[in-house]
């Protein structure tokens, strides 16, 4: 599989297994992690919050077994912090961020993290208090790289000046493409992109007639129900593996790092690894993307 690296030198997988779908069996769980492996996947994301910690647990545990490779990635991320009642609130302070990661390696079994990630953020944010938690991770030797999860202009273009964050996670795929509006800065910062949603809740699979229906009965963005359905009845009878086609969108981009796909069983990621792995040719892409709408960020842009 295709390997992109980042900055620091670390190696993500094209296609990374987004960890928050694997549930709480433990067996389960392994079995998806396993076929992940088997598949030529070596990125894992997961974050402090799924399963309330769970999730880093079982990860930590069943990646464990494979501390003898040199070539696995663990990302997690923080910046949500869970009450006592049940209540998330946002915390980007230097002093959770540097709390939470002991927390975090502790659950992932880990003495040090390949990738931490802000699991949000807004401009009103104590943004150069938070970025020299990170810088200080580093320079503590307690993670390799940093990055951001967002989808705020403002907030991404901070970090890209401002800080030395090596990805940058957002919801990616044809259907919703307002990445590409920041892709050239993101790139000219040497910043990769994690691409989550890549199927879009199933509206760029197989059974997108069931997304549509389920899903998306207001529409979305700027489309409404009957555009929408319009939209993807028109990119299925252009090539009908809507998810090769989703896939091979976003590996046509430079400042691609990672297509993050969840799997709820070891079938659906093997399909996933199918997908990724066909070939649509450039032209099939390139007219794809003129049956999509130009879609760009309209909120949180100063």
């Amino acid at each position: 599989m295709q390997k992109n690296i980042l900055k620091s030198g670390i190696e993500l997988s094209e296609l990374g297994l987004g960890c928050m779908s694997l549930g709480t069996d433990a067996q389960h769980a392994k079995q998806i992690i396993e076929t992940a492996l088997e598949s030529g996947i070596t990125y894992f994301d997961t974050a402090d919050i799924y399963d309330k910690g769970e999730n880093e647990k079982i990860v930590g545990r069943v990646l464990s077994e494979y501390q003898q490779r040199d070539d696995i990635v663990i990302g997690t991320k923080v910046g949500n912090q869970l009450q006592h009642n049940g209540d998330m609130v946002w915390n980007p302070s230097k002093k959770y961020i540097k709390k939470s990661i002991k927390q975090s390696l502790q659950r992932l079994g880990l003495e040090h993290l390949d990738l931490y990630m802000l699991h949000g953020g807004t401009i009103d944010d104590p943004l150069d208090e938070t970025i020299s938690a990170f810088d200080e991770l580093k320079q503590e030797g307690l993670v390799k790289a940093y990055g951001l999860s967002s989808i705020r202009p403002n907030v991404i273009r901070y970090y890209l000046a401002h800080s030395q964050i090596e990805v940058l996670m957002s919801q990616f795929n044809l259907i919703d493409n307002r990445p590409e509006m920041l892709l050239d800065e993101v790139y000219q910062h040497g910043v990769k992109l994690l691409a989550r949603g890549p199927v879009f809740k199933g509206l760029l699979t197989q059974n997108y007639q069931n997304a549509l229906a389920q899903k998306f009965e207001n529409g979305i963005f700027d489309y409404d129900a009957s555009s929408l359905a319009d939209t993807v009845n028109a990119l299925h009878n252009l090539e009908p593996e809507l998810t090769a086609l989703s896939f091979s969108y976003l590996k046509s981009f430079d400042a691609l790092g990672s297509i993050i796909v969840g799997a709820s069983s070891s079938e659906q990621l093997r399909e996933n690894v199918a997908q990724y792995e066909k070939y649509i040719d450039p032209a099939t892409i390139k007219q794809a993307r003129t049956l999509v709408k130009d879609l760009n960020y309209t909120q949180h842009l100063k």
